[in-house]
C-alpha cells in the first residue's frame, strides 16, 4: 500500500491517494476471528475434538483457548484442521 500525495493546480489543494502494489498480495481476513468456537480435528482417528475457540491468528496459524481450562494451546493450528463448532441438533438417533 502507498500514499501519494498531490497538489491540485488550479485550487493547490493537497489531495492524498492511496494505491495497492498489485504484486504483494492483500490480507485476507481470518475465516475464524478471535473468539469463535472450533472444534480441531484429531490426528489419532480423524475425530473432531470440541472444546476450543480462537485466541489469536497469526502467519503461522491459529492460537486455540481450551474452554475447559482458559490455557492457550503452545502450538499454532492451520486452518484445514479447524472447523467452526457444530451445535447438536434436536435430532436423536
Amino acid at each position: 500500500m502507498t500514499l501519494i500525495t498531490s497538489t491540485d493546480p488550479i485550487t493547490h489543494t493537497a489531495t492524498n491517494t492511496i494505491t495497492h502494489d498489485s504484486t504483494q498480495p492483500m490480507a485476507a481476513a481470518p475465516l475464524f476471528p478471535v473468539g469463535t468456537k472450533v472444534e480441531v480435528r484429531r490426528r489419532f482417528d480423524q475425530h473432531w475434538a470440541k472444546g476450543f475457540e480462537v485466541a489469536d491468528h497469526a502467519a503461522d496459524g491459529y492460537r486455540l483457548r481450551r474452554l475447559s481450562d482458559g490455557e492457550v494451546l503452545p502450538v499454532p493450528f492451520e486452518e484445514d484442521v479447524l472447523r467452526k463448532e457444530r451445535k447438536k441438533s434436536t435430532w436423536w438417533y
